[in-house]
């Protein structure tokens, strides 16, 4: 049974930082990329970082890059997502996202305010 397990959310003030996790289960973790998405309040679901099946590559959405970094540790069967210079329109549900069909995690509040 695949499972993804995201953790690490909470309340934030602006310029903060957290680190989200999502431990993953069920399917051969490092043959497969790992994705973060992001949904805002009243917004579409949007791809935030992912990252290929050893982490030697990775993307980012325009709006995060230079202040998110994702990462991922095959041994644990983790995928990371650190967030520096948080800003309020971080404000998300963040997802994890992988393996052989794409399963998704049920999510993680972050919430970006002073």
């Amino acid at each position: 049974q695949v499972q993804l397990v995201e953790s690490g959310g909470g309340l934030v003030q602006p310029g903060g930082s957290l680190r989200l996790s999502c431990v993953a289960s069920g399917f051969t973790f490092s043959s497969f990329a790992m994705s973060w998405y992001r949904q805002a309040p009243g917004k579409e679901r949007e791809l935030v970082a992912r990252i290929l099946d050893y982490g030697y590559i990775t993307n980012y959405a325009d709006s995060v890059k230079g202040r998110f970094t994702i990462s991922r540790d095959n041994a644990k069967n983790t995928v990371y997502l650190q967030m520096d210079s948080l800003k309020p329109e971080d404000t998300a549900v963040y997802y994890c996202r992988g393996g052989p069909r794409d399963y998704w995690g049920k999510g993680t509040l972050v919430t970006v305010s002073s």
